[in-house]
């Protein structure tokens, strides 16, 4: 037969313990809730007003802390899907709007780098008239002008279209309007040839991949004291 002494100790040892599991649920529960809250937002995903062509994960590359100077190229990473049984032609632009940190771009569309253009060959009877005379500086290798071709870009019946910022044809937003910095975003019209109206996004800079690297400690930050 237990002692009173003993059930009371066993009373009491319950309640602490139904104590300690009520608190561990809880703090499960905030944990929870708090790795939602600090999840990385990735890009917008919206679609057409009437549901022929999706958008999915519209951002803008990361490009470190600094971000795009004004007059800058950013790539764009974004795909595209046709939800319908016929060819869809979707047109990408970029309109100022008056946001607070929201820039724009004077142009959607593909960077071409032309290669450089050599100065003319020489015959070989000019080479050795030229060579008993003296030497002339070299003509000077010039240097195109990259072609930019705007985002008009063709899918396929219940096709897709993918652009990601390591494409060697990379869709990009052309001389924008002013700084483009993490936490801010670029205006994007998405156009589409079979009818449906105009769709307006907001794309926002990616989140890194990584942790940004912590800079150095200051002078007695981790000296522990005695």
């Amino acid at each position: 037969m237990r002692s009173l002494g003993t059930r009371r100790a066993a009373l009491v040892a319950g309640v602490a313990t139904t104590g300690i599991i009520a608190l561990a649920g809880c703090s499960a529960g905030q944990v929870a809730e708090t790795a939602i809250l600090n999840t990385p937002i990735a890009g917008v995903n919206a679609e057409s007003a009437d549901g022929s062509v999706f958008v999915r994960n519209a951002q803008v590359e990361y490009n470190g802390i600094a971000g795009y100077k004004s007059g800058a190229n950013a790539p764009l990473e974004l795909s595209l899907f046709n939800q319908t049984e016929k060819e869809v032609t979707v047109s990408i632009t970029s309109a100022a709007i008056k946001q607070p940190q929201v820039v724009s771009a004077a142009q959607v569309g593909f960077v071409t780098e032309a290669p450089p253009v050599s100065a003319p060959a020489v015959s070989t009877s000019a080479s050795v008239s030229a060579s008993l005379e003296p030497s002339a500086p070299a003509l000077p290798t010039s240097t195109p002008t990259p072609t930019v071709t705007a985002a008009q870009i063709k899918i396929a019946p219940l096709g897709s279209a993918v652009y990601q910022p390591d494409d060697a044809a990379k869709l990009q937003l052309i001389k924008l309007s002013d700084d483009l910095k993490p936490g801010e975003k670029v205006n994007l019209v998405f156009s589409f040839s079979n009818g449906a109206a105009d769709l307006t996004i907001q794309a926002p800079v990616a989140v890194p991949g990584t942790p940004a690297s912590r800079g150095p400690a200051a002078e007695g930050e981790n000296t522990e004291h005695e």
